[in-house]
């Protein structure tokens, strides 16, 4: 696989969840919620280069850390300048996405070496309003996943010439006139953010666990 440099970005205060630790470090399957996206990448690519964006009263990382910013953006910028400029390509993943696959991260990582950028998406199951009333039509949107892969030197671009504030890298890089590519994402990597958001990943872990009791007999 060619150099990949990986940012995880883990800098949230994870308010919603009600619990004293920071999301990311909660247990999920008897590991922190960070180890399971940083293992993950370990095993997609074991010569990437990983830098773990967090607050500095949680630097525990046995990785590359820098500081987490007040915003996601400020927290890759942080992350951007720590990073290898040797990097062919740059990965930015939610820590609190924890069930990524190496599988994913390989597929994600191939369509960006041919395209330049990748990211992976999934249709929408729910009906859609606006806020101000109004439905919109499911079929004609996607839910975006991480990570999001981009060549280097195009997202170093993008972040160097704004100093916007983005939910995430695609939107960013898309309005630096970018085109963004689209990749086949995956059900069970979800977003973490609520408590139920928990006991529906320690499910899916539990099945995986099954599943590999029963391809072992």
């Amino acid at each position: 696989m060619n150099r990949l440099g990986v940012i995880i970005v883990a800098g949230g205060t994870g308010a919603r969840m009600g619990a004293k630790l920071p999301k990311q470090f909660l247990l999920l399957g008897g590991k922190p919620v960070l180890k399971w996206s940083i293992e993950a990448f370990e095993n997609a690519a074991p010569q990437a280069e990983i830098i773990v964006a967090l607050s500095r009263e949680w630097d525990v990382s046995p990785h590359k850390a820098c500081a987490g910013g007040t915003t996601r953006s400020e927290s890759v910028r942080n992350a951007l300048a720590t990073l290898s400029t040797d990097c062919e390509l740059i990965a930015v993943h939610d820590a609190a996405r924890p069930l990524v696959t190496p599988q994913l991260i390989k597929r994600v990582v191939q369509l960006a070496l041919k395209k330049g950028s990748a990211i992976p998406v999934v249709p929408l199951v729910d009906s859609i309003r606006r806020v101000e009333g109004g439905a919109e039509d499911r079929d004609t949107l996607l839910a975006v996943q991480t990570p999001q892969i981009f060549r280097a030197d195009i997202l170093r671009e993008a972040y160097e010439k704004s100093t916007e504030n983005y939910s995430d890298d695609a939107t960013l890089v898309e309005a630096m006139g970018y085109k963004i590519t689209l990749c086949e994402g995956e059900r069970r990597n979800i977003k973490i953010t609520e408590p139920i958001d928990f006991q529906i990943a320690e499910t899916i872990l539990k099945n995986d666990r099954n599943q590999v009791q029963i391809s072992t007999r």
